[in-house]
């Protein structure tokens, strides 16, 4: 009997035709896929928010994951500028004398010193002792990837800490308030970012931001989720939350929407990035003629789209806003005299000496005076930073990329200078950012704070 003869088509094989025509065939559709993501993707229909959420979220993760260098690929620490460390100027005279709080990009931790650097007190307290999640529910960043962004000091020696996270969305960490000793009085879990202001009747007013998929009719390149910025009222004794109101909604239901649509590119995701909040008491309200005499209103500098504004934290009403010649600015704050403060980070148009801090009339929008560094004492820092004005007319500036704090006269004249004595890194070649900084005379304290600062070794 002779051996059946099998065809090269039988038994599921295919001949040359075949292969041809399933080669054909897988070709076209993804031809056909291509097309259809081109177009899903240029004209953002269904099913693109999902798969662009689901991208972005991969691209944060594998960013998160991937940021291992503590000292080059973080924002908490920049290569130093120089060797000096601790206080390098003291000018009795000129400088306002009193103790200066500051907080460092290295840890969850503030110090308060005196006019010659010496720590005079110390408040610490890791995020982990307070939390095991980020207020949005993920696991938290590494202690090393977290620290004290903005810090308020209270005179019985109380504080309150705004907790930031590098590489995370959202960044808001948490705002507590700790005793003298470092003991949690209170925690609020929720997205805090960048400042805070205490009211004169003990309420926080601060600033959260949460994602949001809500469309923004007419601003071109928006992407969703986008960072949505809340203006928050916290009940300074307990913690609880008192009001919240969106500042994307206060932009767009004001006259002051405009600045919202000119957006830029790289804004997409965080299109307002607000950054400072200071909150107009009776006093202040009636000399700083935007706030038309109404007290309770806060004046808030939005970073990405270069405009100081005021809103009523009850109402969410957008009531004044305005642009100048300023870019990434931060830390807006109005003056008895009528004027407002702000850091300008990069309109100085120098190399290595990009930044400025202004002071502007509102009415007018004329600067009427500003501080820009020079040759001898470049000035340079694209991101946080903030001035406070004191009681002599000289400005606390912190410079926070450069580690640095130190007090101008208004002559522009060097009064007093700090740099944060920390290194790290190869070499010791980088410094921790300093994220706030704030001068106190010692008579501002009550009595039992004061003998601490007094004699530190008794804490």
């Amino acid at each position: 009997m002779r051996a059946a003869v099998l065809h090269p088509t039988a038994g599921g094989r295919m001949d040359r035709s075949d292969r041809i025509g399933f080669t054909l065939f897988f070709v076209a559709i993804v031809f056909i896929a291509f097309v259809a993501g081109a177009f899903v993707a240029l004209s953002k229909t269904f099913p693109y928010r999902y798969f662009n959420d689901a991208y972005r979220a991969g691209h944060a993760l594998l960013s998160q994951l991937s940021a291992t260098d503590l000292y080059t690929e973080t924002h908490l620490w920049r290569e130093a500028r120089r060797d000096d460390r601790g206080v390098t100027l003291h000018e009795p005279g000129q400088a306002y004398e009193g103790v200066t709080l500051y907080t460092s990009g290295d840890g969850s931790y503030a110090q308060l010193i005196d006019m010659q650097g010496k720590v005079v007190h110390r408040w610490e307290l890791p995020y982990d002792q307070i939390w095991d999640k980020s207020p949005s529910g993920r696991a938290p960043r590494d202690a090393d990837r977290i620290y004290w962004d903005k810090a308020r000091l209270m005179p019985n020696g109380d504080l309150l800490v705004v907790i930031t996270a590098d590489n995370d969305t959202p960044w808001g960490y948490g705002l507590i308030r700790i005793d003298r000793d470092s003991k949690l009085i209170w925690a609020y879990h929720g997205p805090t970012h960048h400042d805070l202001h205490l009211t004169p009747d003990g309420r926080v007013v601060t600033l959260t931001h949460d994602l949001s998929e809500d469309d923004i009719p007419g601003l071109q390149g928006l992407e969703r989720p986008w960072l949505d910025d809340f203006l928050v009222v916290l009940d300074g004794q307990t913690g609880e939350e008192l009001s919240k109101v969106s500042l994307a909604r206060a932009f767009l239901d004001s006259p002051f929407a405009e600045p919202v649509y000119q957006t830029p590119a790289y804004a997409g995701s965080d299109p307002l990035h607000a950054n400072s909040v200071h909150y107009l008491d009776e006093a202040l309200s009636a000399a700083f003629a935007p706030a038309q005499g109404r007290p309770g209103q806060v004046l808030i500098s939005f970073r990405n789209i270069g405009t100081v504004a005021l809103v009523d934290p009850e109402t969410g009403e957008m009531t004044w806003a305005t642009r100048g010649p300023w870019i990434v600015q931060h830390d807006a704050r109005a003056l008895p005299n009528g004027n407002f403060t702000l850091f300008d980070n990069a309109a100085n148009y120098q190399v290595g000496n990009a930044a400025r801090v202004l002071e502007v009339n509102p009415r007018t929008h004329a600067i009427v005076w500003s501080y820009a560094g020079n040759d001898e004492h470049p000035f340079d820092s694209y991101v946080r930073s903030s001035a406070q004005t004191l009681p002599n007319g000289n400005r606390l500036i912190n410079e926070s990329d450069g580690g640095r704090l130190f007090e101008v006269t208004p002559a522009g004249e060097i009064a007093w200078e700090f740099i944060n004595p920390i290194r790290g890194g190869d070499q010791d070649r980088y410094i921790p950012i300093v994220s706030s900084g704030q001068r106190f005379s010692v008579g501002e304290f009550d009595k039992d704070f004061r003998a601490v600062i007094d004699n530190p070794q008794q804490r």
